[in-house]
């Protein structure tokens, strides 16, 4: 039999070359009362991420690079899930670079039992101009929305899904692994389900990572358009899971659109409401320049780019999978309890 292990690490790769050498080091530094192994499973990359994942392979006996035929995500995750060999599993990405302490301080929370999944806070850090730009987005109220795991925290909290993080392996086979027809919004899905049957899922200081975002607008759109569109598909199966927050992206892009088509005066209180919408993010962009420099100007854009992509992509996932008509009236009685408080 194979040798078992404390803890498999599963880490997807996709052309991830420019930032995977400095991730890599920070993962394979660890410091863990433990034996660990190193899961990379790459989906065909092009740009020497394999190349590098080879000399890692041949440096470090807990190295061991897998194929991912697939080339998504949660195909990925599968893979490294049924090659692991660990007790506790943990899931890392190779665009974020993760505390010496993170695996430790998972598995040591998990020990103490009341809980299924630890994570940590997910930190945006910028590493050029665009990509700094970004995580400055990402800070501010209007780039992280109500996700608890985007800020910075002094206290253990429950969330309704984390980012990354580890669990005992039993726990990931009990539910099946992650669901590969979630090629995005995989960790909410599996959140759901978790919690669904009564698990608690936390975020503890002690595994903020610092998370590196996109760096240009045109792939920042592509990534929250697809954020958009799965997250109809997990609000149909898990209706429970749709924040208040998130719909107002959508109320955003359907106000942007009634401005441009509508007809008469639904057209003029459309291009209103865009107006209080652009002036709100000039407001936010001033404050956030006045904290961090006026390199925060171009944050408006940033942030339409985010709203108006998120936006347009739940709609196309209420036209490809149907309108989540139960995640959105749950959604907004919550938002409407809240107010009467």
């Amino acid at each position: 039999m194979a040798e078992r292990l404390d803890v498999s690490v599963l880490i997807p790769v996709l052309d991830e070359a420019a930032i995977l050498p400095e991730a890599a080091r920070a993962m394979l530094a660890q410091q863990l009362d433990g034996t660990a192994e190193f899961l990379f499973i790459d989906g065909g990359s092009t740009d020497g991420s394999v190349e590098i994942l080879r000399e890692l392979e041949a440096a470090d006996p807990r190295v061991r690079v897998l194929a991912n035929p697939a080339r998504r995500t949660p195909h990925a995750l599968n893979i490294g899930l049924r090659a692991a060999r660990g007790e506790f599993i943990a899931r890392m990405d190779a665009h974020t670079i993760y505390p010496p302490g993170y695996l430790a301080a998972g598995i040591k929370r998990l020990r103490r039992g009341d809980v299924e999944w630890v994570s940590g806070p997910q930190l945006p850090v910028g590493r050029d101009r665009g990509s700094r730009l970004v995580a400055r987005a990402l800070q501010a109220p209007l780039g992280r929305g109500g996700a608890r795991f985007r800020e910075r925290l002094a206290h253990e909290h429950e969330v309704d899904s984390g980012f990354v993080g580890v669990w005992r392996r039993e726990t990931l086979e009990r539910h099946g692994g992650w669901d590969e027809e979630w090629v995005n919004d995989q960790d909410m899905e599996l959140a759901a389900r978790i919690r669904q049957a009564g698990g608690r899922i936390i975020c503890i200081p002690e595994m903020a990572a610092q998370y590196v975002p996109r760096s240009t607008l045109r792939a920042l759109a592509r990534q929250y358009a697809t954020y958009g569109t799965f997250r109809v598909k997990t609000a149909r199966r898990h209706p429970q899971t749709l924040r208040p927050s998130q719909l107002l992206p959508v109320a955003v892009t359907l106000t942007a659109l009634a401005a441009v088509g509508a007809p008469g005066r639904a057209r003029a209180l459309a291009r209103a409401a865009a107006a209080v919408y652009a002036g709100a993010l000039t407001a936010a962009a001033a404050a956030a320049a006045i904290e961090g420099g006026v390199a925060d100007a171009p944050l408006p854009a940033v942030w339409a780019v985010m709203h108006l992509s998120y936006g347009a992509g739940f709609l196309r996932g209420c036209a490809r999978d149907g309108v989540p008509a139960s995640a959105i009236r749950m959604a907004l009685v919550s938002a409407a309890l809240r107010r009467g408080r």
